[in-house]
């Protein structure tokens, strides 16, 4: 059987994106584009060609490219993923932005992400604002050792904690808190198969409407925010009016929907204290 790139790569592009097939055969490789392009007709060996068509095999079958490869880009960084934790989505790359306007950049902010994950909204803050305290909290352990893993690999110091939204920030307070918290609803029919398969179920799924851990959020957040504190959330698309009315009904000003880049409402933020100037 015929092992060299370009005969790999020919097969595998009748079963997968052809992009999906070049970044598999990189990634068994280790070698980059350019260099298998100059390879293309130099035979594999043959257990290198078997892990590739293993993994052409599993990603037709819906396993996550991130999850084959194990890392996924998140605006500057390359971050470890495994099925421990949510592949980060782009639309969390426009919470961070979000996240970024709301306090001043040049100041010492303390800053809290809760429902952390793999560490990506934590870890682009702190990449981005390093002057910012930044901590991290998330209630599963297997998925905060990816977090506290990607942040040795990038040298990023984050104050990372194990718990439950705010159990384990008893008494501390924040200028700005962040999340990507679980909102897809229960048995919502719109969940990609290869999603509910393969990604963790706890960091998916808040109820039979989705907005239990947004609720849980909300209602605590108060006690953990400054006076002119921030909270900013991200949701499904169709959840921006149920969060505004949620936000509004615990006493927080200034709430705010913002679009993504299909121009669905993806993220809301509120403030303890009415700030109009951040638009």
């Amino acid at each position: 059987m015929d092992r060299t790139p370009a005969s790999l790569l020919r097969a595998a592009r009748q079963q997968l994106d052809g992009r999906e097939a070049d970044w598999l055969l990189m990634h068994v490789t280790g070698l980059s584009g350019a260099r298998l392009q100059l390879a293309a007709d130099e035979p594999l060996d043959a257990s290198t060609a078997t892990a590739f068509r293993d993994l052409v095999s599993q990603r037709r079958g819906g396993t996550p490219l991130a999850y084959l490869i194990g890392t996924q880009p998140f605006r500057s960084l390359e971050l470890t993923v495994d099925p421990r934790v949510l592949i980060p989505r782009p639309e969390t790359e426009e919470l961070v932005e979000r996240a970024l306007t709301l306090v001043p950049a040049n100041g010492p902010a303390s800053v809290a992400d809760l429902g952390t994950g793999s560490g990506a909204i934590a870890l682009a803050l702190k990449s981005e604002r390093p002057g910012w305290r930044v901590t991290a909290v998330e209630a599963s352990a297997d998925a905060l050792a990816v977090a506290r893993a990607n942040a040795d690999r990038l040298g990023l110091d984050v104050d990372w904690r194990h718990g439950c939204w705010f159990t384990p920030l008893s008494g501390q307070t924040f200028d700005l808190i962040v999340s990507n918290p679980p909102y897809v609803a229960d048995d919502d029919p719109d969940l990609e198969a290869d999603v509910a398969t393969h990604e963790p179920a706890g960091a998916l799924l808040a109820g039979a409407d989705g907005l239990d851990a947004i609720r849980c959020i909300v209602a605590a957040a108060p006690a953990h925010l400054t006076d002119t504190g921030w909270l900013l959330l991200e949701h499904g698309h169709r959840q921006g009016e149920a969060v505004r009315a949620i936000l509004s009904a615990a006493g927080f000003s200034a709430v705010r929907t913002h679009r993504d880049q299909q121009g669905l409402e993806r993220c809301t933020e509120g403030c303890l204290r009415g700030d109009e100037d951040h638009g």
